[in-house]
């Protein structure tokens, strides 16, 4: 089921034939070095099966991000990306959260999925904040938070590990 879609992505649900697609995201090293693992395919499977669990517990999970097709190209899977409900600190808080292949960093294809995530969010889910958490030595993904508006919030121990929590609140309308 498609999601939402920017002028180059279409953001969908995941699905179990989406594994082999995925893990040449999370099973690679370099794309996962903030992770304290790479995936191994039972844990790509297992990572689907818990988002498609959130969509309908929390009406909301990671999504499958996929280039559109273009001339002679495809609908290519290329990562994914969406908002998860996160426990941190005893809150339960709204995260865009983003896993980019690594042959398609550095075109901006994450932020443009980030900044279609946060405006669903604030379009669709009833919250007035919306976080990214992320490792402080991971810059890339901490420039697209940045470029999604965020900035750090606050700095915690998260899953057993530090973390900056960027946050970006719902904008005010005027009286």
């Amino acid at each position: 089921m498609k999601i939402l879609q920017t002028p180059r992505l279409v953001l969908r649900e995941l699905a179990p034939q989406d594994a082999d697609a995925l893990a040449l995201v999370l099973s690679d090293p370099e794309t996962m070095r903030y992770y304290p693992a790479p995936y191994d395919p039972a844990g790509v499977e297992q990572w689907i099966e818990r988002n498609r669990q959130r969509y309908q517990q929390d009406g909301v999970g990671l999504w499958a991000m996929e280039l559109k097709k273009t001339q002679g190209n495809a609908q290519e899977m290329i990562g994914d990306c969406g908002i998860i409900l996160q426990q941190v600190e005893g809150d339960s808080l709204y995260e865009i959260g983003y896993h980019l292949r690594r042959d398609r960093w550095g075109q901006g294809l994450a932020t443009e999925a980030a900044i279609a995530c946060r405006d669903w969010a604030f379009a669709h889910l009833k919250t007035e904040r919306l976080v990214s958490l992320i490792r402080p030595e991971n810059l890339p993904s901490r420039r697209v938070a940045e470029r999604n508006g965020m900035t750090v919030w606050k700095e915690v121990s998260w899953r057993g590990l530090p973390h900056c929590v960027y946050s970006i609140k719902r904008a005010q309308s005027a009286p």
